[in-house]
């Protein structure tokens, strides 16, 4: 047996060499495949009848429904429908944490669906917020909060608050930047509202490192995902949906 063992020892670096491809991967092609309701015209009985009771109890869960969008949204960059929305409802939210933020950034690869036209339902959000990232605060001067909007537009575009604007270049360079039609002043102190994941520096935007007077809340109820959805509930309470427009907020100069 020693002996084997010894010679299947010396014969595994030579087939492991002898296997090596001599291809080489030429190019890579990703695509999108949307599975959608599509794939319900014809169904697998049997499929559909092993999954009932398991149906049941997750329509149960992600069926109720929190409120109603007035249109179709797709997390994008620079800028899109959706980034600005949940960017605001952080600022609406900041009242509920005694906190009066001066503006608020939310990535836009923390946005990881997109947003029905009409009925919105918990599984809606919970697919559009996944993650357990929760909202949070720290203060940035006028010069660390360049070097943020810097790096969002290093990145193409992230989601920002109403009243933010950055013009950018198309290699992704910042040009300007105003918040409420004013310039940043380097030595005064502003407020941010975010979520607990970016303070790490994380999405490339490095400068939340050094932020100051960080409130970090983790009480469940601090996620986004339920945030999001007691906005959702509180424009339901008043008759309204919930919309967003493309402001100009960030733009990329030609």
């Amino acid at each position: 047996m020693k002996a084997r063992n010894m010679a299947w020892a010396l014969m595994l670096p030579l087939l492991a060499a002898s296997c090596k491809s001599h291809y080489q991967v030429a190019d890579i092609h990703r695509t999108r495949i949307v599975v959608d309701a599509r794939y319900d015209a014809q169904p697998d009985q049997q499929a559909a009848e092993f999954l009932k009771p398991y149906k049941h109890v997750v329509d149960s869960i992600m069926g109720p429904v929190v409120g109603r969008s007035a249109r179709y949204m797709t997390p994008d960059r620079p800028e899109s429908e959706l980034t600005n929305l949940v960017s605001d409802i952080l600022m609406w939210a900041a009242k509920s944490y005694n906190e009066t933020p001066d503006f608020a950034v939310y990535n836009k690869g923390g946005v990881r669906a997109d947003l029905p036209k009409g009925t919105i339902t918990y599984g809606d959000v919970l697919d559009i917020a996944p993650f357990e990232n929760k909202i949070a605060f720290g203060t940035l001067n006028g010069a660390e909060v360049m070097e943020l909007f810097s790096q969002i537009a290093s990145t193409g575009g992230e989601g920002v608050s109403h009243g933010v604007r950055l013009v950018i270049t198309p290699d992704k360079k910042l040009l300007e930047a105003t918040l409420n039609g004013e310039a940043i002043d380097p030595a005064k102190d502003y407020r941010i509202a975010t979520i607990d994941y970016l303070l790490g520096g994380t999405d490339k935007m490095e400068a939340f490192l050094k932020c100051r007077n960080v409130v970090s809340p983790q009480e469940k109820m601090s996620n986004t995902r339920f945030i999001i959805m007691d906005y959702f509930r509180e424009q339901a309470r008043q008759g309204k949906e919930v919309d967003a427009q493309i402001e100009g907020r960030i733009t990329v100069k030609k």
